[in-house]
C-alpha cells in the first residue's frame, strides 16, 4: 500500500476515491490506499472508523451497546472499503450447531404441502453454504396428538429456528411460547397467529384473501345463499387453518350483502363415497350457485360437478395444485387465489439464518405475498 502525499490536490483526493480497487482507510492527514490484492480486515474498519476491533465487531453482529455516533461512522467505513466479514471463518470459529427444523403436514403427491417442501429443499441448498443443516417434521394435520407429539421431539432436539404453519390454535400458541422460552426463533409460513414471539411471516394476508375472494365469488353483486365447502378435520374441532380468511369472507358478505345466508358444508377428504353422499344432500336441500372452499381442495368439489355433469355453478378455490388447475381450464372452477408456497417455505429458512446465524436485522416482520387471480385463460402463464 501507499500513501497520499499530505500536499496532493483536492481533486486528486476526490477522484481516488473512485478508484475501483480493494478500498482506503485514512492514516493521520493522508489516506493510505490498499493495493489490488489487499484483503480487507475487521481491524482495518477499526483503524479507519477510530474505534475497537470489539466495536466494530458489535456493528456487524448488532449486540451489544454502541454509540449511535459511532454505529453510524463504522457503517460509513464498511461502506467505503467495501468490507465483508468471513461469515464461514467466523461459524467455524463459534462451533456452534446450527439446525432449524420445518414443522409441516403429511401430504400425498399432488397436494398443497408438497410444493412447500420443494421450497424447503431449495432452503436446505442455500443453508448449507453456511453450514446450517435443516430438516423436516411432518404431522398427521387431523390428529392433534401427532401434532403434540411431534412439537415435543423439536424442543427435546432444541434447534436454533423452527419453521411452521400453525394448524391447531391453541396446541401452537403453547408450542411457540415454549419456543420463545428457549430462546429458539420461530417463522410463519401460509398463515400465522396474532401473537408477538414470531421472528417473521411469509404468506398472504389471510383476512384480505378471503374478503378478496368473496368479492370474486360473487362479482360485487346480490347474492341470495353461499355455500361455503369445509374439510372436517379433526373430532374436537381444534384444527381451524382458514379461520381468518373465512372471517375475511363473512365480513364482506355483511358489509355489502347482509340478506345473503351462508351456509358451511363439510367434506371427508379422504372418503370419496361420503364426499358425493354429502355434496348429493346439499344439492338437494339447499343449493346454490355460489360455491367456495377456503383452503387447497376446491378440486374434491369440482370432481363431484364434473361427475354429476353440473354445471353453472360460480366455484372459487385457492392455491395452484394441479388438480386445481385441470378443474380451472374444464370450467368447473371459475377463479383460484394463487400464491408461492415454495418461495415461501425457502424465505422463512433464509429468515432465520439471517438472523441467527448472520446477525443480521430484518427489515419486514410480515412479508405479505401477492394474491395472484388465476383463470382458464392465465392459468399456464403462472409462474
Amino acid at each position: 500500500m501507499w500513501k497520499i502525499p499530505e500536499d496532493a490536490s483536492p481533486d486528486f483526493r476526490e477522484n481516488i476515491g473512485y478508484l475501483k480497487i480493494s478500498g482506503f482507510r485514512r492514516a493521520g492527514s493522508g489516506l493510505i490506499v490498499m493495493s489490488v490484492d489487499s484483503k480487507i480486515t475487521i481491524n482495518d474498519v477499526a483503524r479507519a472508523a477510530g474505534v475497537s476491533k470489539g466495536t466494530v465487531d458489535r456493528v456487524l453482529h448488532n449486540r451489544g451497546e454502541v454509540s449511535e455516533k459511532s454505529r453510524a461512522r463504522v457503517l460509513e467505513v464498511i461502506e467505503e472499503l467495501g468490507f465483508r466479514p468471513n461469515v464461514y471463518a467466523s461459524m467455524l470459529a463459534t462451533r456452534k450447531d446450527y439446525r432449524i427444523v420445518c414443522l409441516i403436514p403429511e401430504f400425498q403427491p399432488g397436494e398443497f404441502w408438497e410444493l412447500t417442501e420443494r421450497g424447503i429443499a431449495a432452503g436446505t441448498e442455500m443453508a448449507l453454504k453456511y453450514g446450517v443443516t435443516v430438516g423436516t417434521v411432518r404431522y398427521d394435520q387431523y390428529d392433534m396428538e401427532s401434532f403434540q407429539k411431534a412439537c415435543a421431539g423439536i424442543l427435546e432436539s432444541g434447534p436454533t429456528g423452527v419453521v411452521l404453519a400453525p394448524m391447531f390454535r391453541s396446541e401452537t400458541l403453547k408450542f411457540v411460547k415454549e419456543l420463545s422460552s428457549k430462546g429458539i426463533h420461530y417463522v410463519y409460513i401460509d398463515s400465522k397467529l396474532e401473537e408477538d414471539g414470531y421472528l417473521a411471516y411469509f404468506g398472504m394476508p389471510m383476512y384480505q384473501s378471503g374478503y378478496l375472494c368473496a368479492d370474486i365469488l360473487t362479482l360485487g353483486a346480490p347474492v341470495s345463499s353461499v355455500n361455503v365447502i369445509r374439510i372436517a378435520r379433526d373430532k374436537k374441532g381444534l384444527s381451524d387453518p382458514t379461520l381468518t380468511r373465512r372471517t375475511g369472507f363473512v365480513d364482506y358478505i355483511s358489509e355489502h350483502f347482509p340478506d345473503c345466508e351462508i351456509r358451511n358444508v363439510f367434506l371427508d377428504p379422504k372418503d370419496r363415497d361420503m364426499r358425493f353422499e354429502v355434496l348429493d344432500r346439499m344439492f338437494e336441500e339447499m343449493p346454490s350457485e355460489h360455491l367456495v372452499m377456503f383452503n387447497s381442495r376446491i378440486h374434491l368439489v369440482a370432481e363431484y360437478l364434473k361427475e354429476r355433469n353440473i354445471r353453472g355453478c360460480r366455484v372459487i378455490g385457492f392455491d395452484v395444485l394441479e388438480k386445481n388447475l385441470s378443474a380451472l381450464r374444464d370450467g368447473y372452477v371459475q377463479a383460484l387465489i394463487a400464491q408461492h408456497s415454495d418461495q415461501q417455505a425457502t424465505a422463512a429458512i433464509d429468515a432465520i439464518i439471517e438472523t441467527a446465524v448472520l446477525h443480521r436485522p430484518l427489515s419486514k416482520r410480515d412479508n405479505f405475498t401477492q394474491m395472484d387471480i388465476l383463470n382458464r385463460y392465465n392459468c399456464d402463464y403462472y409462474l
